[in-house]
């Protein structure tokens, strides 16, 4: 692959499937993941928020909220209330140097008045990413574990950048956090 313009193709996606590292490891279902122009991410963890948060000038003065995972119900589903979520994935991202995503939520979220509010994963990016949900409806939400909730969307940058993603959540969600 090389860098360029557009969206990475269903074909450019399982090519980049078999590199080393993947573009994504820890794949629930890779054949029903991969979709024409993304690939379908899924529920490991929900977690309520606890506490706030903040956002200083600097990154010494950021607090991220505290918050505690929901348990699942024996049926492998839990149900949420109206209300913010944190939602952690299964899959681990690696960006190379010239390839940057989107997630985007599946469309049967919005149908179901839950959306899901994500930031951009930068080139050279590598994790376990996280995302917010926010549960509108007034009647709430049930999810089950593994359901595949947002699509990842890839961009290939113009030309590769030099210096990627080097911020305070390069590699989380491994073992070690």
């Amino acid at each position: 692959m090389q860098p360029g313009q557009g969206v990475l193709s269903n074909e450019a996606l399982w090519q980049l499937l078999e590199n080393s590292p993947p573009l994504l490891e820890n794949m629930v279902d890779p054949d029903a993941q991969v979709q024409p122009n993304g690939i379908d991410i899924t529920v490991e963890t929900i977690s309520r928020f606890r506490g706030s948060g903040t956002l200083g000038r600097t990154n010494a003065t950021r607090v991220l909220p505290v918050t505690d995972d929901l348990p699942f119900e024996p049926d492998g589903s839990v149900y949420l209330p109206e209300g913010a979520y944190q939602v952690r994935f299964n899959e681990t991202v690696n960006l190379p140097s010239w390839l940057m995503a989107y997630a985007r939520p599946r469309s049967s979220l919005l149908r179901s008045g839950v959306a899901m509010h994500t930031a951009v994963w930068d080139a050279g990016y590598s994790g376990r990413g996280m995302s917010l949900m926010v549960v509108y409806h007034p009647a709430g939400f049930k999810v089950e574990r593994d359901a595949r909730i947002c699509q990842l969307v890839f961009h290939p940058l113009v030309a590769a950048t030099e210096a990627g993603y080097a911020g305070i959540y390069q590699h989380e969600g491994a073992a070690a956090d």
